[in-house]
């Protein structure tokens, strides 16, 4: 899907959704936009050097009304004779290009997948694309006089089961593969946002798990802990009906039943605290929401 843009006001890079902007949040600016956009007056390196630790790399970024701090960098590479300049994404704003271009996030995860048996990770990758041929493509405007980025989607590629996409990207367990890929090792608590209650079923592999639920209309809350998700929410639902939404975390891998216990005990005392309850617990009552939980600790 392409889409047709009549805001353009500065300078446009038509840039190539590719595996860097997944695998390291980054991407490298062509030295033709380096001189259109005068970047080494906007970043000034030393000896060729900009650290993106260093505040002067620090730029804003604007996608989808949304805004965000980056960083643009200044390397020497060694296989080059000069200095490359690098666009660098935030983790939030990598997220969301994530959901908008889906399949690109996707053949990104399959190439992960499949990069342990390559032999030839470049031929094999070039492989990849032509099994699954499409590309997306991302608008990058920068305004000098403000030092903003402005990033927009041009093409998007129709997925092709969008709502089993949509629906499996952003499941704890499709997380775990992310994480297992990236290398990300350590305590990891994967927390979800608020959803419909109706989007119960989609909570595939939802295991060890600390939820709440809340029932807007009557301002009530809940929470619990379930070794599986689905059959604990569907149980619920069906003792009382009214319950409009759901979140989750999902705790580490080796996580006991007792200890996922002993962390639920702790968030209701911790929400009597702060929510009218049944226990008679002192509270500070900041929300006219009622904590249901008939088991709180004194």
């Amino acid at each position: 899907m392409s889409i047709e843009r009549r805001n353009i006001e500065h300078l446009l890079w038509r840039k190539k959704v590719d595996y860097s902007i997944f695998t390291d949040k980054v991407t490298a600016i062509p030295k033709s936009y380096v001189s259109f956009w005068k970047l080494e007056k906007h970043f000034p390196d030393d000896n060729g050097i900009l650290r993106k630790e260093n505040i002067l790399s620090n730029v804003k970024i604007i996608f989808d009304k949304k805004e965000y701090i980056g960083n643009v960098d200044v390397i020497l590479p060694k296989k080059r004779a000069s200095k490359e300049h690098r666009l660098w994404f935030p983790s939030e704003l990598v997220e969301e290009l994530k959901q908008v271009f889906v399949m690109s996030h996707m053949r990104w995860i399959e190439r992960e997948l499949r990069k342990p048996y390559f032999k030839n990770p470049r031929k094999e990758t070039k492989q990849l694309e032509r099994e699954i041929p499409f590309w997306e493509f991302l608008d990058i405007e920068f305004d000098e006089g403000n030092k903003i980025f402005y990033l927009a989607a041009h093409y998007v590629q129709e997925p092709t089961f969008r709502e089993l996409f949509k629906n499996i990207s952003g499941t704890p367990k499709f997380k775990q593969i992310e994480d297992s890929i990236l290398g990300k090792e350590g305590i990891r608590i994967y927390k979800q946002d608020w959803k419909d209650i109706s989007e119960i079923e989609t909570e595939i592999g939802a295991s060890n798990v600390v939820y709440t639920l809340i029932d807007e209309k009557n301002k009530k809350l809940y929470i619990g802990e379930s070794k599986e998700l689905i059959p604990r929410l569907k149980a619920h639902i069906k003792n009382y009906s009214k319950w409009t939404h759901y979140r989750y975390d999902v705790l580490p891998l080796g996580t006991s039943t007792k200890e996922r216990v002993a962390i639920e005990k702790m968030l209701i005392r911790s929400y009597a605290t702060i929510l009218k309850n049944k226990r008679s617990i002192i509270t500070m009552n900041i929300s006219d929401y009622e904590l249901s939980n008939e088991k709180i600790d004194k």
